[in-house]
């Protein structure tokens, strides 16, 4: 395989982390948000939207740049993966859309006094469903089930969902409600921090179990990409991603919050790369080769000439933004409303 088509699949992986890291940490605001609980639950609530609220729409631009590079960059791996998942695919999409209605929504009904119970309702399930259906969708290409013959896909019904795929939806979502109050440790203050104290440590361990459980699950369901994920060079990779998760979870027991967040997105970023690591050098594994799926080199080329001028303008764009809406504490959460 060329340098230009492993340049180009990590800059895939590149995305496909930064889009967990931010747009994953946005979801998982979501799920804490149905599972608020205790005394600050509307506290919890409150504080969730404040630090959702700049960013959300902002932070799908990482998925954009995962889908644009794929089917630039890899149209055929583009083509056989939205045939093959499409439902997921759709059901993500959905979730994304109603997710987004539902939080706009929701600021206008809390100055209306209405709807907003089912309206926070729709905007806690999309959150829920779409890391899910999103974690099934990466998962179901190291199956080994998405089969292809003569360059075209044979699609049987519910070929991506299996039970490795639906392991792979839950850790999608752990992966959301991991980062979602480590981040937020470093944006409350008093009893509230450690209300996302106690919750990201809950998550990490979360985390790890489901992680765990993957890979029993993936001898069994996946063959070859657990043999290539236990004899590879992915194997220290998930290793580094362990000693990541405990680090975080040491960070969080010692009340070290900027620290935490910083090693908890190395631990998803690790978990991440882990997965492409065994993955390589396929795209669907067993079936379709990065090399076979890759666009003609010059193509390629034109990728990464456009890439720079891109990134001169959405970098420090985004940098600006991050810095401008860093989390500082919400001071005065809205009063009271209907959402309970």
């Amino acid at each position: 395989m060329s340098t230009l088509e492993n340049l180009a699949a990590a800059v895939l992986l590149f995305g496909l982390v930064m889009y967990a890291l931010f747009g994953g940490a946005d979801f998982g605001g979501g799920i804490w948000t149905a599972f608020a609980s205790g005394p600050r639950a509307r506290e919890q609530r409150e504080n969730l939207f404040h630090a959702i609220g700049p960013v959300w729409e902002t932070n799908h631009i990482w998925l954009i740049f995962v889908v644009v590079t794929l089917f630039t960059a890899f149209p055929k791996g583009f083509a056989a993966l939205f045939i093959a998942l499409l439902v997921p695919l759709v059901i993500a999409l959905v979730g994304i859309n109603f997710r987004g209605a539902a939080f706009a929504f929701r600021h206008f009904g809390r100055r209306a006094v209405r709807g907003v119970p089912l309206i926070a309702r729709a905007f806690e399930i999309s959150s829920i469903l779409t890391p899910f259906a999103l974690g099934m969708t990466v998962t179901a290409t190291a199956t080994g089930k998405i089969t292809l013959a003569d360059g075209r896909v044979n699609i049987e019904a519910w070929s991506w969902a299996t039970p490795f795929t639906l392991v792979g939806g839950v850790v999608g979502m752990a992966v959301c409600a991991y980062l979602a109050p480590i981040y937020m440790t470093v944006r409350t203050r008093g009893e509230l921090q450690d209300d996302f104290r106690t919750r990201g440590v809950i998550g990490g361990l979360a985390l790890g179990i489901l992680t765990a459980v993957e890979i029993p699950v993936a001898l069994a369901d996946a063959p070859l990409f657990a043999a290539r994920l236990l004899t590879s060079w992915a194997t220290p990779i998930v290793a580094l991603a362990v000693i990541s998760g405990t680090t975080t979870q040491l960070l969080l027991w010692q009340r070290r919050y900027a620290w935490a967040q910083v090693v908890a997105a190395g631990t998803v970023a690790l978990t991440i790369t882990g997965f492409c690591a065994a993955m390589y050098p396929d795209i669907l594994i067993g079936q379709l080769s990065l090399a076979a799926a890759a666009a003609p080199r010059a193509t390629l080329v034109a990728v990464f000439a456009a890439l720079p001028f891109g990134a001169a303008v959405l970098v420090p764009s985004l940098l600006f933004l991050y810095w401008t809406f860093r989390g500082e504490p919400n001071p005065e959460y809205p009063p009271d409303s209907p959402e309970d």
